[in-house]
């Protein structure tokens, strides 16, 4: 890793980040909704009743066993299964079919989900976001695990954050995961520059500080929306409140 290249450009990731994971569920009890897991098993429950009798205890149980499936592909083998491929093994493993337009909908009621209940900001994200694009340049590198790159952009244009990123790599649309190199590869072929000028800010530290220093990049450990063992971190640095971000990324670049 070359610590000592200036910094170029600065990759976050998306859930635990920038926005709260599972924020949305509190306002959605509030609003007399059902947790998303539940929500999405009804769904289907729903759309497969509309044509044939099907048990629900049925298919939770084949939704359960494709959430493991898609995890072990997801933590193994660095793939994120769009929402739609797991519907499509759920549906086998229950022997169903559905016509395509009911499919089309019950994919995108899924995908919606968080953009019709919005899950919430981290704190403080918002303004170190916009100081920090005054010096360098932003990019998003983040797993897309229900919800689409297509509504994570959503997400951050609802926040008014969408236009300070100038480029983004999706698992559904790379066609892989953190730590896989090609979800950096994006990166640097889109902003003609290299992985050494690259600093990673993320959660997790799999995912966001080992993924990205076996590539050569730098890595900062954020631990505003949760800690997940940063005492054993090797993070290049550890950010636990927003507004010390642009003076950490600063200290990087020397």
């Amino acid at each position: 890793m070359a610590a000592a290249c200036p910094v170029k450009v600065l990759t976050f990731d998306i859930w635990d980040t920038i926005v709260i994971d599972d924020s949305d569920e509190p306002k959605r009890k509030a609003m007399g909704l059902p947790p998303k897991r539940v929500a999405r098993r009804d769904l289907l429950h729903e759309f497969l009743s509309r044509h044939e009798p099907v048990e629900r205890r049925l298919v939770d149980l084949a939704y359960d066993v494709t959430d493991a499936a898609f995890n072990k592909v997801w933590h193994d083998h660095f793939v994120t299964w769009t929402i739609g491929q797991r519907l499509k093994i759920t549906l086998s493993g229950l022997g169903r079919n559905l016509p395509d337009n009911d499919f089309a909908e019950l994919v995108r009621l899924h995908e919606q989900m968080e953009l019709d209940v919005r899950p919430s900001l981290v704190p403080g994200a918002d303004e170190a976001i916009q100081a920090l694009a005054k010096k360098y340049t932003l990019a998003i590198v983040s797993d897309a695990i229900v919800s689409p790159g297509r509504c994570l952009r959503e997400l951050l244009k609802g926040e008014g954050l969408l236009d300070y990123f100038k480029c983004f790599a999706f698992s559904d649309e790379v066609g892989w995961s953190k730590p896989a190199k090609p979800m950096f590869d994006c990166i640097t072929e889109s902003l003609g520059c290299s992985i050494e000028q690259i600093v990673h800010i993320g959660d997790r530290e799999h995912n966001d500080v080992g993924g990205p220093h076996a590539l050569g990049a730098r890595a900062i450990l954020l631990t505003v929306a949760k800690d997940r063992g940063s005492e054993t971190s090797k993070a290049d640095a550890i950010c636990r409140d927003y507004k010390d971000l642009p003076a950490l990324v600063d200290s990087l670049n020397g």
